[in-house]
């Protein structure tokens, strides 16, 4: 376990739970679904060596930061405006910040959205594609009509809820193995539109060595704690970002940005027939490039550690 100090940041009435390490110029993490602050411990640890103060923050509606029940709380404007404020409470001036899926577009927006605050911004997983005015939601919906796709599934609050807190444990386990490169396949395999998040998925034993039992029960009493609504209510917000930001003019970001994926990740393959990483500069007006990491899945940052820290080293190195 890496060995971090922990701060209470907040925003409005909204308290988010931030673990850093080091000293030197802010280097912020953000995390995706279903994770946690810990997910970034192997570049906490690198880039507080390197010089930074590394701070990860648990999102809200995670870990041991605040967990509203309102959807309308999840929103984007929302989400970075939390970033935002953890970035006023550790830096006296702008930060590198860097997110892994839903974490990527709280990073990307966050530079969008208060550009003062972002010197630089790093996307992991998801590349940067601005909120339009028709929700995401509705693209999932029309071309997975007849097949299951976890955000549609995602929608009735409760349903999800009940699956995955019948045993955070498995469902986890379940979760993690099938975005990774080890289980790859398993989480985008054609289901019928009836089906739930878990069916078919396999629980490993033992898990990838990515992972430790250790690692896997952080996550755990975390969700055993706090639940899945928060975590899942950021899927149902998605409507909401459209009708917020969907209009608004000069989507593309200005400060140097970067993307990292792992190649066998199954966000690259959500739209039928289309490579979104190779969509990753395209609203970037200062793109420095993808790595895309062989073999590896979703969950980068701790399948390909070393890898991904070598990335994150030559964009920020090169500022």
């Amino acid at each position: 376990m890496v060995d971090v100090d922990f701060t209470t940041v907040s925003n409005g009435d909204i308290e988010i739970r931030v673990a850093s390490k080091g000293s030197g110029p802010l280097m912020l993490f953000v995390h995706g679904w279903p994770e946690l602050w810990y997910s970034w411990r192997h570049q906490m640890e690198f880039f507080a060596g390197r010089g930074f103060t590394s701070a990860a923050l648990d999102v809200r509606g995670y870990g041991g930061s605040s967990k509203p029940a309102d959807i309308p709380s999840y929103r984007l404007t929302q989400l970075c405006g939390d970033v935002a404020a953890v970035i006023d409470d550790f830096a006296d001036g702008p930060a590198i910040v860097v997110g892994h899926d839903w974490g990527a577009p709280i990073a990307w927006n966050t530079a969008r959205l208060h550009p003062d605050r972002v010197r630089a911004v790093a996307g992991l997983s998801v590349p940067y594609v601005p909120v339009g005015p028709v929700s995401s939601l509705e693209l999932w919906k029309e071309l997975y009509a007849d097949r299951f796709f976890y955000q549609t599934y995602f929608q009735e609050p409760g349903v999800a809820e009940a699956e995955l807190g019948a045993d955070n444990a498995r469902s986890l386990r379940l979760i993690y193995y099938a975005i990774s490169g080890d289980g790859q396949g398993l989480f985008s395999a054609d289901k019928p539109a009836d089906a739930t998040m878990l069916e078919d998925l396999v629980d490993p034993d033992p898990f990838p060595a990515w992972m430790s039992p250790e690692d896997l029960q952080v996550y755990v009493e975390a969700f055993d704690a706090g639940g899945w609504t928060g975590p899942l209510n950021r899927y149902r917000a998605q409507g909401l970002d459209a009708d917020e930001l969907g209009s608004r003019p000069d989507p593309e970001l200005t400060q140097p940005a970067v993307f990292v994926a792992g190649a066998l990740d199954g966000v690259r393959n959500f739209v039928p027939g289309v490579d979104v990483f190779e969509m990753a500069g395209n609203s970037c007006a200062d793109f420095r490039g993808a790595t895309i990491i062989d073999g590896i899945g979703h969950w980068v940052q701790q399948e390909a550690p070393a890898e991904t820290n070598a990335a994150l080293a030559a964009f920020v190195d090169g500022l």
